[in-house]
């Protein structure tokens, strides 16, 4: 049986993996080529993908005969790949959620914080010399306890930033989501997402990537946010149509924006990284390695259970 993983991982998934299985690690950092997606289905039994290697229906469909019968993701999001077009493969899917719950969250605040407090562009004042020191007018931010958020996906993710935001900052929550969650905190059920993004102070994204929430943040849904509002992606970047975005910001439509996922990843545009109001992070949403190591174990583990023919514990 062999098994390609397709970027680096930690050194304690690495070690486990070449213990275990007749494994090749990718040394290469960037996604993978259609053409190197391409060799790995017809060259190993499983393939351990990241986030950009977009397994497309054409990729299956021009790898001829197809020797994989897994991909065990590393993450939770898997929009890169087409499920159904590896079903129709004979490639069964599995991802790694849980692992990535609490990391995801704490960024989530940390953009937050980060872009109602201006912390992002103090620290490159002072960074640049130029603080003349303290006085009482001095970057006045946006004040975050107590304050109204709204979020966009209550699922595991979703439930993580309220109830840090709820049991840390004593804000009031309100959410969006397919249904009414039963939850054990005070959350305000809006099915509108215009209605909800009208209401809040803070906006928050929590949902799956993939063709049902593209856009879901538009132009539409931007002009019914206050002008005074906050919007934090930790989503996927397609979920917000950047454009967009970027024109709300300009014209002063909202008041700031924390983004760690960009529509085009890894390409940011220039305008967004010209404004001051604007938090920018390099996809940071999981960057711990006690976290990306239970990532990796976890999509070991659902190789593990295909080698041993039993059912995957995390399938898609």
């Amino acid at each position: 049986m062999k098994l390609l993983i397709t970027r680096p991982m930690t050194p304690a998934v690495e070690a486990r993996a070449r213990t275990e299985f007749d494994v090749e690690i990718r040394e290469n950092t960037l996604p993978m080529s259609r053409r190197e997606m391409s060799s790995a289905l017809t060259e190993f039994d499983v393939v351990v993908p990241t986030l950009g290697d977009l397994f497309s229906a054409q990729v299956f469909a021009g790898a001829g005969t197809v020797r994989c019968k897994l991909l065990a993701n590393f993450g939770v999001g898997y929009n890169h790949i087409d499920v159904e077009a590896a079903r129709a493969a004979g490639i069964e899917v599995t991802n790694t959620p849980g692992a990535v719950t609490d990391a995801t969250a704490d960024i989530a605040m940390t953009l937050l914080l980060t872009t109602a407090r201006r912390a992002g562009e103090g620290e490159r004042l002072v960074r640049s010399g130029q603080w003349q020191g303290w006085h009482p007018t001095q970057m006045l931010g946006h004040h975050v306890t107590g304050k109204r958020v709204g979020i966009v996906g209550m699922g595991r993710i979703g439930q993580a930033i309220a109830r840090r935001c709820h049991f840390g900052f004593g804000m009031q929550v309100a959410y969006q989501s397919r249904n009414v969650k039963d939850l054990d905190f005070p959350a305000e059920f809006t099915p509108d997402l215009h209605k909800l993004a009208a209401s809040v102070d803070f906006l928050v994204l929590a949902v799956p990537g993939g063709a049902e929430t593209r856009h879901l943040i538009n132009a539409q849904v931007l002009e019914a946010v206050n002008s005074s509002a906050i919007l934090v992606n930790i989503a996927r970047g397609e979920v917000v149509d950047e454009a967009a975005l970027i024109s709300a910001l300009q014209s002063g439509q909202i008041a700031g924006a924390g983004l760690d996922v960009y529509e085009f990843e890894p390409k940011v545009p220039q305008a967004l990284c010209n404004m001051e109001n604007v938090t920018l992070l390099p996809h940071l949403g999981t960057a711990t390695e006690e976290v990306r190591s239970s990532m990796g174990h976890m999509a070991l583990d659902n190789v593990v259970a295909h080698v041993a023919g039993r059912a995957l514990p995390n399938p898609v």
